[in-house]
């Protein structure tokens, strides 16, 4: 499938109660930019459709991002994960830009470490029924991708569940690809998964 039939989304609306008092969505990484605008840089340079979704009250420029970013500000956020996806699903299926679009790429804001190779590869298997998943040694991880098939499931989520319900109910149609990114599991939940995240870059540093 052509890259620009899919649209990259990425979910960054979430309360990060686990970081403590502060947003870890503004939380700085070495490379000086916002652990959401390294995020959503990486899903910008390997799709040609991106849209981010963040909360009704948030000030994009205080996330670090850009004013020309595509968003879409939830005003069910605070009603968890489950009801946030369906909220910006609904804003995708609405969108007459993307009617042509097959399938979403389901990101999430905390996950700067996803390889461009492996959203590429994902974007060219995906298909308009079908639900893939990467897999790296044995461990479903991120992102998820739906085919345009299950966008009206997804848009009756709600609650904290996440897009569980709708890959359990269709598994005859959901694929897992093996990867060799370990990004597709790393997730940044607390103050010290910054410091794990920068040392491992040092670490992979030629």
């Amino acid at each position: 499938m052509s890259s620009s039939h899919v649209v990259a989304l990425v979910m960054a609306a979430g309360y990060s109660r686990r970081f403590g008092q502060h947003d870890k969505r503004s939380a700085m990484l070495a490379s000086g930019q916002s652990l959401l605008a390294t995020s959503v840089a990486h899903a910008e340079y390997s799709f040609t459709l991106l849209r981010v979704a963040i909360r009704e009250d948030d000030t994009p420029s205080l996330l670090g991002l850009a004013d020309t970013m595509a968003l879409i500000q939830l005003q069910t956020a605070h009603l968890g994960l489950g009801s946030s996806l369906a909220e910006a699903v609904a804003a995708l299926s609405h969108d007459p830009r993307l009617d042509h679009v097959q399938a979403v790429a389901i990101l999430l804001g905390d996950m700067p470490c996803i390889e461009r190779k492996t959203l590429l590869t994902l974007q060219r298997l995906a298909t308009r029924d079908t639900i893939l998943r990467p897999c790296y040694e044995g461990r479903p991880g991120h992102p998820v991708i739906f085919g345009r098939e299950f966008w009206p499931a997804l848009e009756m989520l709600g609650g904290t569940s996440g897009a569980q319900p709708v890959i359990r109910r269709h598994l005859s149609q959901y694929r897992e690809y093996d990867v060799q990114d370990d990004g597709t599991l790393i997730d940044i939940d607390a103050p010290e998964d910054i410091a794990n995240l920068d040392s491992r870059r040092t670490e992979q540093a030629p």
